[in-house]
């Protein structure tokens, strides 16, 4: 009994991170799928107003007595949230959902291997650069410019989310910080929504599919990883959300109907693997996009 226990509880943490990680990308192929009648930048508002709405259900963050540095910090993770969100959403309507990730995870692989002095990290360095090489050469068609500049900006943000999710951390308590940076996000994402949504954002379907697109693709996963992160060690943790790319790919081929092309599959196991080994020198934690 003792036994089968200790191996439930080794498996759970690994096997929440993974339903988070393809709720994720599933949520994604659904969103994409709305794009011929939703606008990416309404369809990413509407999952960031659920993902606000959820939280602040659930933190109820306390305000006052916060410093002016505290509103900063967690206005900046609220922006970085927003960018990230809004550009790969931008990238998933040019090019592959596999194709994005891989690229949008050049930004926290960038940011694992910076100032490191091991030799051996410029090798992680160059097997990613030669993935995104391979698919600027390998696309056809299916890659765009655009699309590869939308899912780098996504990266950046992606970097620059780490780094303030640490800060925010320090200085909000529990979900306190995400809440109210979801909330910010929304807030400023809401404009452009609503001039490129119009009366999408009347249609009780449009918002029910953009309620189940927040669920899947924030609340669910983050409260996986939440959950995980209780007993699996952050450097497993980081490895395990290498498998992004992989998962968006076969979210692509089911939802989508996106078959990628050989160089793109190299291309995304060169990342992987870059992101894997980068990891593993590290030791740091790159926590999933809300």
């Amino acid at each position: 009994m003792a036994t089968r226990n200790s191996s439930v509880r080794g498996a759970s943490p690994v096997w929440l991170v993974l339903v988070g990680i393809l709720s994720v990308q599933l949520g994604a192929g659904i969103a994409k799928s709305l794009f011929d009648e939703v606008d990416p930048t309404t369809m990413v508002w509407l999952r960031l107003a659920t993902s606000a709405v959820v939280l602040l259900a659930i933190a109820r963050p306390r305000l006052r007595g916060r410093s002016r540095t505290d509103w900063l910090v967690v206005l900046a993770f609220g922006l970085s949230l927003g960018t990230m969100n809004w550009a790969i959403y931008q990238a998933f309507a040019r090019i592959p959902l596999g194709v994005a990730v891989t690229l949008e995870f050049v930004g926290p692989l960038t940011l694992a291997v910076v100032g490191s002095r091991r030799p051996r990290d410029l090798l992680w360095v160059a097997l990613a650069g030669l993935g995104v090489a391979l698919l600027g050469l390998g696309g056809g068609g299916t890659v765009t410019l655009a699309g590869v500049l939308f899912a780098l900006l996504a990266g950046a943000s992606w970097a620059a989310y780490i780094l303030l999710s640490a800060q925010t951390g320090r200085r909000w308590p529990g979900l306190d910080g995400l809440a109210l940076a979801s909330l910010a996000a929304t807030v400023a994402l809401a404009p452009a929504a609503v001039a490129v949504g119009g009366a999408d954002l009347l249609d009780p379907r449009i918002l029910l599919l953009g309620a189940l697109v927040g669920l899947l693709s924030s609340v669910i996963p983050y409260s996986c990883e939440l959950v995980a992160l209780r007993s699996l060690r952050p450097s497993v943790f980081s490895i395990l959300m290498s498998l992004e790319p992989a998962a968006a790919a076969l979210a692509g081929i089911v939802v989508l109907g996106e078959v990628l092309s050989a160089e793109q599959w190299l291309a995304m196991a060169c990342v992987v693997v870059a992101s894997v080994g980068a990891t593993r020198s590290a030791r740091t934690v790159a926590p999933a996009p809300d």
